[in-house]
């Protein structure tokens, strides 16, 4: 990293601050995240908070493309409502009671 040194005028310094302490965060970081955002490339600042997200998680790897093995299996068709009433007309227990109850007492 490289260290930058700036004068701000007081009004400027102030809404800083009051952001930084808005955000619970030290000044240098918001200063920092400011500029970033600001000089970001064109096509970053045209993207939208959700395409943001998902790039952040990308770049993060906590969002990958499916493999090709997983894609094969994949029904494009189905939508969301489906598969919401196929798991509700489920019989048995639910997945998260499944694991409750594989963990054993407490």
């Amino acid at each position: 990293m490289t260290t930058l040194k700036l004068e701000l005028s007081p009004d400027t310094y102030r809404r800083l601050r009051e952001e930084a302490d808005r955000l619970g965060k030290p000044v240098q970081d918001v200063a920092r995240a400011l500029l970033t955002e600001r000089l970001a490339s064109p096509l970053a600042r045209s993207m939208g908070e959700r395409d943001r997200v998902r790039q952040a998680l990308r770049d993060a790897g906590l969002l990958v493309a499916l493999g090709p093995g997983l894609r094969a299996r994949a029904d494009p068709t189905i939508r969301l409502e489906d598969v919401q009433a196929f798991l509700a007309r489920a019989a048995g227990p639910s997945l998260s009671e499944i694991i409750i109850e594989q963990r054993g007492p407490a």
